[in-house]
Order: structure tokens, then C-alpha cells, then sequence
């Protein structure tokens, strides 16, 4: 079910929800958090799409915030979704025109589920410190996405100055499957230390020094990192070689969507290891409303253990 609200309040739209909801017999029970996406027309249906799917795990609300021109005319319109429309969740979409959306807060506050977290996800045009931001304030967990900035390497190297507990970014949340893979190996005999490592990736992999900054603070050694190029790697992470005694662990991308695990004195594995959708990440990000310590030490203190590839070597 879909509800347009042209030219509305915040009072009004708050009040259409509850009629919704007892004419459509769509309840809010069961909500455990308010989602706020702070978008821009052109962009939005993707980021809904991503929160639908993750509602079916996290069922919640979603405020879509759109702002438009600030020399517009001031006005606010609003759509509702429910049902079939918004998965498990109730979706409200804000287009905010000219002074209508110079207070962000103030759009959001009157229609946030009572006693329940905010989560705010920039998935584009992220604020320079999204913790001092007027929506930032307001959430107990705040996303963002290096991979969508303008630099998204000079964004991942910025992280660590302006982190604050409750901040995390996709970049991070697309290693999971790597550091579960790394892990696990490491948990398996013969316990040889690991001496150094080093991590490659594509170009476009703002995740590439995020994970060398993890086996670092971990490991405590030495890791070195460097961007591919395009010829040689497209995107996402291509490789990690871990440095023993023994001999060297291997965890190698041949193509996007497998790995090859190469271990001494073992045969070697392949390993379905496609990469993490939006969804996905969405969903795990959701999964845990208190700040994400290891990823505030990655960002802080593991970051500068790392060195950055020299001129010849970044993109």
C-alpha cells in the first residue's frame, strides 16, 4: 500500500501512519528500531530497497530524507509505504523543498518509534563528521559507505580522526568474510606466528587498507598493502599472504566470486567467496545497536601501523 502526502506536516504524516496502520491492519509491533536514510532524489529506491530487504531480519521503521534546492520554495512532501510495498518494515519518504529541510532533526524527531534505537545511514554524501551532524546526534549507530565518497581512500584514511563510538562503515563491513576465512585458519594447527602479511586489491577497494590495519593490530607485525591495477584486478580485495615458519598462507580471488586457500602441507581449497551485497551489509550492521569496538581500534590505532603505498603504487 502506497500513500502520497503532498504538501504535509510532520503532525499530518504522523497521523496518516496511524490511520494506515488501522485501516490496512499493518502494526508497528514488533519494531525494534528507526532506520533514517538521509538521501537524494535519483538514489533512494536503491538504499529502500536494501532496508526492505534487511527489514525481513530487522523489522523497523525507514525515514527516507530527502532535501532538495535550498532557493526553492519551502514544502514537504511524503509518501508512506506498507505491506507488499515496505517488506517487513513501514517505510516514509520525505522530499524536503528549500527552508523545509534546513532542520533535518526536526523532520525526523515527531515520527521516530518511541523507545526504540536510530540507526542513520548515509549512503552517499556523508557529512565530514557524521557524529557532530544534526542527524548524527540523534542515532546510537551511524553508517556510512567509503566506497560511495569522491575520495574513498582519503575517506578511509580520514576515519580514525573524526570516529566517534556508534560510527562504522560498509568499507569494514565487506571484510567479514575475510576475517572469519583469516581466523579460522589461524585457529587450526600447527600455531606457527605469523611473521608478516601482505594485502592486495583492486583500485576501487577502500577495504584493501581497512584489512591490512585489522591483521596488524591483531597479529601485532608488519603488513604491507597495495592497490592493483585495473589490468590486474577490478574490485574488492584480490589477495592475502600470511607469513610463517612453515609456510605461506594464501587466501587468493582467481575470479569475483571464488577464493583459493593454499596452505603447507595441505591440498588446496576452493571456497565460495562472492561479494557482500548492500543488503547484506546493511543487515549485519543492524544485527548490533552498541558501538563496534574492534572496528574503533582498527580505525584509530591499527590505521597507523600501517603505511600507505607509496605515489607509484595508489590509484
Amino acid at each position: 500500500m502506497i500513500v502520497d502526502l503532498p504538501d504535509t506536516t510532520v503532525s499530518k504524516i504522523s497521523k496518516a501512519l496511524v490511520n494506515v496502520r488501522e485501516e490496512g491492519g499493518a502494526v508497528a509491533l514488533g519494531r525494534v528500531l528507526t532506520l533514517v536514510i538521509a538521501t537524494r532524489r535519483g538514489i533512494e529506491e536503491e538504499a529502500i530497497e536494501a532496508a526492505n530487504d534487511a527489514s525481513r531480519e530487522h523489522p523497523m521503521r525507514v525515514i527516507v530524507l530527502m532535501a532538495g534546492p535550498l532557493d526553492d520554495p519551502p514544502r514537504l512532501d511524503a509518501q508512506i509505504r506498507v505491506g507488499g510495498d515496505a517488506g517487513a518494515s513501514e517505510v516514509v519518504l520525505l522530499q524536503a523543498h528549500g527552508a523545509a529541510g534546513s532542520n533535518a532533526e526536526s523532520l525526523v524527531t515527531g515520527l521516530l518509534l518511541p523507545d526504540a534505537p536510530v540507526v542513520v545511514w548515509w549512503p552517499e554524501d556523508t557529512p565530514d563528521v557524521p557524529s557532530r551532524s544534526a542527524l548524527g546526534r540523534i542515532a546510537q549507530r551511524r553508517i556510512t559507505d567509503a566506497a560511495t565518497q569522491d575520495d574513498p581512500h582519503q575517506w578511509v584514511r580520514d576515519l580514525g580522526g573524526h570516529y566517534a563510538p556508534g560510527d562504522t562503515d560498509l568499507a569494514w563491513t565487506r571484510l567479514t568474510r575475510w576475517r572469519e576465512q583469516l581466523a579460522a585458519v589461524l585457529d587450526q594447527p600447527p600455531y606457527e606466528p605469523v611473521t608478516a602479511a601482505e594485502v592486495f586489491g583492486g583500485e576501487d577497494s577502500p577495504s584493501t587498507p581497512l584489512l591490512a590495519a585489522w591483521l596488524a593490530l591483531q597479529l601485532g607485525i608488519d603488513v604491507t598493502w597495495r592497490y592493483l591495477d585495473a589490468d590486474e584486478w577490478e574490485h574488492g580485495i584480490k589477495s592475502v599472504r600470511l607469513t610463517r615458519a612453515g609456510g605461506d598462507i594464501l587466501l587468493e580471488r582467481p575470479s569475483p566470486a571464488t577464493a583459493i586457500l593454499t596452505q603447507p602441507g595441505q591440498p588446496s581449497h576452493e571456497l565460495a567467496f562472492p561479494r557482500r551485497s548492500l543488503r547484506e551489509c546493511l543487515a549485519e550492521e543492524l544485527r548490533r545497536l552498541d558501538p563496534d569496538l574492534l572496528y574503533g581500534r582498527v580505525v584509530t590505532d591499527g590505521c597507523a601501523l600501517v603505511e600507505s603505498p607509496s605515489p607509484k603504487d595508489a590509484p
